[in-house]
């Protein structure tokens, strides 16, 4: 049944052919995932089912947005298939569909929606408590990254305010039918404690993305217009985003929220 199955390009897909990488990625799991839900995105052929098959996964389901594979899918695994949905996980709504506040997100997942699976992790971020994913490398260098370097953006920033990011290692093309052309990674997210920022949190978002994309400029620059106050927080309004923390965007919000009250 394998060979029938035709690669969709439009779709990103690269299957991943390597069963113990696929085991190593499973076993980044931690043990409280294992005991609740866990949604593995577009698991393809299955590669990396298998292994999660295995394990004593407490629920386990299977997003597939290629219709094609959802018959070869149910037949492979029997057992999983009421848990296997036929859906585009960016547009699935997890709260209501898996009514669980702590789920587990596993997968290879398309490079060519990496942003918009971060930004759904995001606004879905009170019941995603982890993630385990193989992205593109530079994507996952790009997230982890730490202030000052020059790959440190706004999904960096956005990410790390309330995941803990772990980059744990590379894996070539070779890896997966078809290759990709790039080196791929495999990170984890694990939910940090904070629940709601200690700022006017939809302010602190405007502020983040504005001031990386004028991120060659100066944040008093970057950020004309909405009316900063420049006086405990002359040092930051002279920096450029990559040069701020996760706390120091906090300040500047907060700078923000209260100069405009006034």
């Amino acid at each position: 049944m394998s060979t029938s199955i035709r690669i969709k390009k439009s779709l990103g897909q690269h299957f991943l052919r390597d069963s113990d990488l696929a085991s190593q990625i499973a076993n980044l799991l931690t043990d409280e995932s294992l005991g609740g839900t866990v949604i593995e995105v577009g698991p393809g052929k299955g590669n990396l089912t298998d292994v999660l098959h295995h394990k004593a996964i407490a629920r386990l389901y299977l997003v597939e947005v290629d219709r094609d594979l959802i018959p070869y899918l149910k037949k492979k695994y029997p057992s999983l298939s009421d848990g296997i949905i036929e859906a585009d996980f960016l547009k699935l709504p997890l709260r209501e569909h898996f009514q669980n506040k702590n789920l587990t997100i596993i997968g290879n997942f398309p490079y060519n929606i990496s942003s918009e699976i971060f930004f759904k992790i995001l606004d879905n971020r009170n019941v995603v408590g982890e993630i385990v994913g193989m992205f593109q490398k530079e994507v996952a260098q790009r997230i982890t990254a730490k202030p000052g370097s020059k790959v440190y953006g706004m999904l960096s920033v956005l990410l790390q305010a309330f995941y803990t990011i772990t980059y744990h290692f590379t894996v070539p093309p070779d890896r997966f039918f078809p290759p990709p052309k790039v080196d791929s990674a495999v990170i984890t997210m694990h939910r940090n404690n904070v629940q709601k920022l200690p700022c006017d949190e939809l302010l602190f978002f405007q502020i983040v993305k504005r001031g990386f994309q004028h991120r060659r400029k100066k944040l008093q620059n970057a950020l004309g217009g909405l009316n900063l106050s420049n006086r405990c927080y002359a040092g930051l309004l002279h920096k450029r985003a990559e040069e701020l923390s996760v706390t120091e965007f906090i300040e500047l919000t907060n700078a923000l929220a209260v100069k405009t009250l006034v």
